[in-house]
């Protein structure tokens, strides 16, 4: 698979906890492990599905260096710095990648809805604080603000920012900055991978490729070789699973339900105000990956 900074098939990892809602740190590194060992060559952790709005610093710098010390150089670590305060921003930037932390993922300040100027400067601020390849994300339903054209382009002049996270779903504006820019894109997206793929995008950060890593990475290198039937056909094989696990409820809840039933973490416990998945849920989902073939 072509190499960059952050790998191409990546999974953004679930926060495995306890029961009692600590930190799982060997649930961790077996996670880790498993991702590392099923068509991932890159992580994100301490993002929106690792619970970020719930753990806490310290957590997360010991998250980090838990998936570091588990994966080695097999998988390169993402993680996510972003907050909507850029000093605690710069403060995780420098914590998780003194950690050992790869590369760092910025998401689009939330909720207090910077103009775009002040988002340039916040992602300046913490890419230099970073000093590592830093993966730009997009993702106006969460953000409430959405990266415009020309904010990419001015971000895209910051010597860290390398690459983008789009989930947007934008297609036509993202193909055309493709071509005035060196940024790497990446889908955000499970269900819009393949098109993402299809116009340009190096790669996927997944959730529901905790599960279906191998199949992800078999469609990123189907394209690859210009073979979109059969990248189709994964694309189409995963539609119950994607669907259970992306639109029944929180991502996060049902990639740690899939998780459990598949026997790779003890607990999909959630913090609140997540909450694990119901007993429907669960026989939702289990019918769901049987259909996909991942069970």
């Amino acid at each position: 698979m072509t190499d960059t900074p952050f790998g191409r098939m990546i999974t953004a990892m679930v926060t495995p906890m306890t029961d009692d809602g600590d930190l799982d740190l060997d649930g961790v590194q077996k996670l880790a492990s498993y991702l590392a060992d099923n068509g991932h060559d890159g992580l994100v952790v301490n993002g929106t599905t690792g619970e970020s709005a719930t753990t806490t610093d310290e957590e997360n710098v010991e998250t980090v260096r838990a998936v570091v010390e588990a994966v080695g150089d097999r998988v390169r670590v993402t993680a996510g710095v972003g907050t909507n305060d850029t000093r605690h921003s710069v403060a995780a930037a420098k914590a998780l990648v003194a950690a050992g932390a790869h590369n760092a993922l910025v998401v689009t300040p939330y909720y207090n809805k910077p103009p775009q100027a002040g988002i340039v400067e916040h992602v300046r601020a913490i890419a230099q604080a970073a000093d590592v390849p830093v993966m730009l994300y997009d993702i106006p339903g969460r953000t409430g603000i959405p990266l415009a054209s020309d904010t990419i382009k001015a971000l895209a002049q910051i010597p860290q920012v390398k690459a983008l996270k789009d989930a947007k779903a934008d297609l036509y504006a993202a193909s055309q900055l493709m071509t005035e820019t060196d940024l790497l894109w990446y889908s955000g997206d499970d269900v819009l991978a393949l098109p993402w793929l299809a116009i340009g995008a190096v790669g996927h950060v997944a959730v529901t490729g905790h599960v279906a890593g191998n199949q992800f990475r078999a469609m990123i290198e189907a394209v690859d070789r210009g073979d979109l039937a059969s990248a189709r056909a994964i694309h189409t094989a995963l539609i119950p699973a994607m669907n259970a696990i992306m639109t029944v409820t929180q991502g996060a809840i049902m990639a740690k339900a899939a998780l459990k039933q598949l026997g790779v973490i003890n607990s999909d416990f959630c913090r609140l105000p997540l909450l694990p998945a119901t007993d429907e849920q669960h026989d939702l989902l289990r019918a769901a990956l049987a259909a996909s073939g991942l069970s």
